[in-house]
């Protein structure tokens, strides 16, 4: 019994860390309309720079959610001037935009690995969160807690954002249909920036939460981009919905399957992906793109 539970809250924990990454994924895949093969990079310099912070590579040391927001603002910012300067020159043409993508997650992997070397990170769990909490004969990490926490803090704060405010009411615009938000005057391509933006921060963010669970290493970015994609497509793109269930769902399918069919454990995770695109292409609560 304690073995199911655990593997319970591992799958919820890893989901929710796939939530924060593929949620900023899923806005902008349904707002820009390509898939940004850089964001699995976006998640691994946010775990580099955090990780970094914590234990004090940069020249000072900060305490764990410090080196979170310095990571959060840093990677934010390079997400927006890499919209801003390179996608925004190439309107319109998604296979140029999707090649810039996947060469700047190249130059990034090579850069991390310059500047890092190719030897795991370890980040300590933050102070006061490295106990344990014991229900009954169980007993869970507080930090893997703590995640689900978090998670479930940041899909309301996004909600609200998207569904209670002018800004969320413009995105949802552009994502219906961004020919129509232009004609009634929302800067899409302002939109662009600040979705992109989001989305970069939101992945480093999970990159810095997720490192003392996960480690920081070379190739991180190319194990949790797969996921990302897997999350949009199962749910949707440019849905918070899809996006929340998809990451859940992947959780409990990666944590499950790598648990008990370890030799099918990526036939069992990709084949929920082959099925919802045969019987539901949009997701499951994704729109037709237009």
């Amino acid at each position: 019994m304690n073995f199911w539970l655990v593997l319970t809250v591992n799958s919820v924990t890893f989901g929710g860390l796939l939530f924060l990454l593929a949620s900023g994924f899923s806005l902008i895949f349904g707002l820009m309309r390509i898939p940004n093969l850089t964001h699995g990079s976006l998640f691994m310099l946010g775990a580099y720079v955090g990780g970094s912070a914590v234990v004090g590579l940069l020249g000072f040391k900060l305490n764990f959610w410090l080196a979170a927001v310095l990571a959060t603002l840093t990677v934010a910012a390079l997400g927006a001037l890499v919209e801003r300067f390179l996608l925004r020159q190439l309107p319109g043409d998604q296979l140029a935009q999707v090649l810039v993508t996947l060469g700047i997650s190249f130059m990034a992997a090579d850069f991390c690995l310059m500047v890092w070397g190719g030897d795991p990170m370890s980040v300590a769990t933050p102070d006061g969160l490295g106990g344990f909490a014991r229900v009954g004969t169980a007993v869970f990490p507080l930090y893997r807690l703590a995640i689900i926490a978090i998670a479930i803090v940041v899909a309301i704060a996004l909600w609200l954002l998207l569904d209670r405010t002018r800004l969320g009411a413009m995105i949802r615009a552009g994502v219906d249909d961004p020919d129509m938000a232009r004609v009634v005057g929302i800067r899409v391509s302002q939109l662009f920036t600040i979705v992109f933006a989001l989305g970069a921060g939101l992945a480093a963010f999970a990159g810095i939460i997720g490192g003392p669970i996960l480690s920081v290493y070379p190739g991180l970015d190319q194990d949790m981009l797969p996921l990302a994609l897997l999350v949009v497509i199962i749910g949707g793109a440019g849905s918070l919905l899809g996006s929340f269930v998809g990451s859940i769902l992947v959780g409990f399918i990666y944590n499950f399957g790598q648990a008990l069919l370890p030799e099918l454990a990526y036939f069992v995770l990709f084949l929920p992906m082959l099925l919802v695109l045969l019987l539901r292409p949009q997701g499951l609560f994704g729109r037709h793109m237009p």
